[in-house]
């Protein structure tokens, strides 16, 4: 096969297309134009390399997501042939196609017990939003039809579509949009516990934060919440790892209640945080999960919706077309990677190497960097951290935003080989699942280079 037609021959020109053309995600167009777009042009296993030839360390697997590490070629061969053999269908008019079938029992193999009915689209956004219709449609079928608010959590983030914005509880989100949209989303706390635990006991927080959702049930009315909606762990919210007390709690409000409860799993779904999902880390059982990212390793858009239980029962018979699909439902060769990319997570022991001697290798080595001036806390579960960026240890105060603490601490990483994304003033952290020792060793002293280069930035 040829290689590649290159219509750009310099960083510069592609950097200029880039500003003419390129209207991207969650950017300052204005300042980026003036400054340069990076180019990344090729990766392999943990490294991307640019349009000038510098290698990164990726320490954020792509988006949270390329948990199987870059350059896989059975990836791009599963895909070649499926291209060959059937490029599309759509999942209309009582059609189906061998490979999204197959993803299915996969995905009902790995799925927590009990979810194993699913529904198809390509991003973790669409996934939510699929799930505030899917919440409402199935409460108009148990006749129950007050049932609609939504809770979601602040920090919380489930895309960027007008309903999974509205659900998420970043607010940076919201005005440019006028969102959320009214009448359908309530925000309850997080279980951020560093921030915002005062004198409590994790333990003692954890409680406190959960309860804090059966207060906005009670407030609103329980014949009034359709579904609780939370990652498992917070990741675009800044690694909040809840404490131990939470779930279980959060479980037992929803059932008392009769609140559906959504396991938001894009980020922390296929091997992430040491299990399968988020869900087996917690002990969650929920009656939705959505799912992407992880799904086909980013090597192709792809989403799931998984239901179970109650809900799944009720869809399978309730007798009547449901007026909700894409396009692109059930791509034939989108499940055709997705299903190979987890048959790689089961022959290499991707998750159990999260779970296990590499995840635990991980989160000690980072853990080394605590005793930093700059550190508050370091957390995190398997191959997902954050590093807390503080003024003051002892009353875990922030830098003021204007001082950008974090930003500052990105740019030395990424001036020194490494991709790491900050978040407010808190480091993350979220690599291929392929990661080795070694390359945990070079990630551990870049971050000690830039704590320390960002520590001279602020004075200290």
């Amino acid at each position: 096969m040829s290689a590649l037609p290159r219509t750009r021959n310099s960083t510069a020109a592609m950097q200029a297309a880039d500003a003419r053309h390129h209207f991207k995600p969650f950017t300052d167009h204005k300042a980026l134009a003036a400054k340069g777009v990076r180019v990344i042009s090729s990766a392999e296993g943990c490294w991307l390399t640019d349009s000038e030839g510098v290698r990164l360390l990726d320490g954020m697997a792509g988006l949270w997501s390329v948990n199987v590490g870059y350059g896989r070629k059975e990836l791009a061969e599963i895909a070649y042939e499926q291209l060959q053999e059937l490029p599309y269908y759509n999942s209309f008019f009582q059609t189906t196609n061998p490979p999204v079938t197959e993803l299915g029992e996969k995905l009902a193999e790995v799925t927590p017990e009990g979810i194993d009915l699913f529904a198809y689209g390509n991003s973790g956004s669409d996934a939510n939003d699929t799930i505030v219709k899917l919440v409402r449609y199935f409460w108009n079928l148990k006749g129950k039809k007050k049932k609609k608010t939504i809770i979601s959590r602040q920090l919380g983030y489930h895309g960027v579509t007008l309903g999974a914005a509205s659900l998420s509880g970043l607010t940076n989100m919201h005005p440019q949009f006028d969102l959320p949209l009214p009448h359908f989303v309530e925000h309850v706390a997080s279980p951020y516990w560093y921030r915002d635990g005062g004198d409590r006991s994790p333990e003692e927080f954890g409680i406190w934060a959960a309860r804090e959702l059966e207060k906005k049930i009670q407030d609103l009315g329980p014949e009034n919440v359709g579904a609780f909606i939370g990652e498992p762990i917070q990741g675009a919210g800044g690694v909040i790892i809840p404490p131990a007390s939470y779930w279980p709690e959060i479980q037992r409000i929803c059932a008392e209640y009769d609140v559906l409860l959504i396991a938001d799993e894009v980020i922390c779904g296929f091997g992430r945080t040491g299990k399968w999902f988020g869900s087996d880390t917690f002990g969650i059982k929920p009656d939705f999960m959505t799912m992407a990212k992880g799904l086909t390793s980013s090597y192709i858009p792809m989403s799931a919706v998984g239901m179970g239980g109650r809900v799944a029962e009720t869809f399978r018979n309730a007798g009547e077309d449901i007026a909700h699909g894409f396009t692109y439902s059930g791509h034939p060769v989108a499940a055709a990677v997705a299903v190979r990319n987890l048959e790689i997570i089961q022959r290499e022991k991707l998750v159990e190497r999260a779970g296990g001697d590499i995840g635990a290798y991980f989160q000690s080595r980072l853990r080394e960097l605590a005793s930093h001036r700059l550190v508050g806390e370091v957390r995190g579960h398997g191959l997902i951290a954050a590093i807390e960026l503080v003024e003051d240890k002892a009353s875990r105060s922030h830098f003021d935003p204007k001082r950008n603490a974090g930003y500052r601490c990105r740019q030395h990483s990424f001036a020194n080989g490494l991709v790491m994304r900050a978040v407010r003033d808190i480091m993350v952290l979220s690599p291929p699942l392929i990661i080795s020792k070694e390359e945990i060793d070079t990630m551990i002293g870049t971050i000690a280079r830039c704590l320390d280069l960002t520590a001279a930035d602020l004075g200290r």
